[in-house]
């Protein structure tokens, strides 16, 4: 009777591991929007440790909030940028950049886990002078293309700042490119896990000496929650 007690339990102790396995497994499951543009698709995941920013950017995409708006600001070397909420029927002379919903979002920046290698996915925001809690904008948002860098450069950012790169940083940086002097400054709340050469084809875009903006439309279509 005593080794069937213990069987049985042995049992139950296999089952309940196999389930916490399966729910930590399920809420380590991170988001994937698709986002259609008139140059292609990008698929990004949402990082889970940025809660406040993955469920806002989860309620604009269900919100369907980004359909029809521009890639208003466009950097090469640097990223792209999109979400202004008047850009959708700007006309070609008009100043964008100032669009966005009437409430803001906590910084939530996880460095050095989240930095701004190319691909991250970052949420655009006003500057220290008028924003000195790093609060990001509700809607506008930019995925980073970045340069290269040389080891002896970010030897030369590590002592001008006062900072130490992590091995994977470096890495990333110096093979992959990216944006190491934003890192600390804006939220990183996700990255490319798909579609970076189309985010390269838009950085090359012409755009006007004014305000960055393309001087064709780059219009996203539709961003969509999907499963793979």
């Amino acid at each position: 009777m005593a080794k069937r007690f213990i069987y049985i339990l042995g049992l139950l102790v296999a089952a309940t591991a196999l389930s916490l396995g399966e729910a930590g497994a399920q809420e380590e499951k991170e988001t994937l929007v698709l986002i259609e543009t008139s140059m292609g698709k990008i698929k990004v995941k949402l990082y889970n440790d940025t809660p406040l920013h993955r469920d806002n950017f989860i309620k604009n995409v269900k919100d369907h909030l980004y359909d029809g708006l521009l890639f208003h600001r466009v950097i090469k070397q640097f990223m792209i940028q999109g979400g202004d909420i008047h850009s959708k029927d700007a006309p070609a002379d008009k100043h964008l950049g100032d669009g966005d919903p009437d409430y803001r979002i906590p910084a939530e920046i996880v460095y050095p886990k989240h930095y701004h290698k190319a691909g991250a996915l970052c949420a655009a925001r006003t500057a220290d002078e008028v924003n000195p809690g790093k609060e990001s904008s509700a809607s506008q948002f930019y995925i980073v293309t970045g340069k290269f860098f040389t080891g002896m450069e970010l030897d030369k950012m590590e002592k001008e700042k006062g900072r130490k790169f992590t091995d994977e940083e470096r890495h990333s940086y110096m093979l992959e490119g990216g944006r190491p002097d934003l890192d600390g400054s804006y939220t990183v709340f996700g990255e490319v896990v798909d579609g970076m050469k189309n985010v390269f084809k838009i950085q090359m875009v012409e755009t006007n000496a004014e305000d960055d903006r393309p001087l064709k439309n780059v219009r996203i279509k539709t961003m969509k929650i999907v499963d793979k």
